[in-house]
């Protein structure tokens, strides 16, 4: 049995980190390999050392800086601008109403 578990359509996996990164790092394997290119290769391409290569291939640890130079490297930076998108209107007045509101510089305690 999978560690995938499925409960009305939500994969659980989806929320572990773990499970993410491993997703992350297993499709930038399949671009690189795509690509004809090495782990040599792709880190003399990215400036990414083979050991940090390496590593998010096989233990699926990267910085994210290291991930944006290989994300860059294959062509495949595009996804990141959307990571963390703007929000949405649904309206002229949501609009008006989101100049109305402060915006914050900083996290409450709670």
């Amino acid at each position: 049995m999978d560690s995938i578990l499925t409960d009305k359509g939500i994969i659980l996996d989806d929320f572990n980190p773990g499970a993410v990164a491993k997703k992350i790092a297993g499709r930038m394997k399949r671009y690189r390999l795509l690509k004809n290119l090495t782990q040599e290769g792709l880190a003399k391409m990215s400036g990414v050392s083979l050991g940090s290569l390496k590593r998010f291939e096989n233990q699926y640890k990267i910085s994210l800086q290291h991930l944006l130079k290989l994300a860059l490297t294959l062509d495949a930076l595009d996804e990141f601008h959307d990571l963390f998108p703007d929000k949405k209107y649904q309206s002229i007045d949501d609009i008006i109403k989101s100049r109305n509101v402060k915006e914050r510089k900083r996290g409450r305690n709670v």
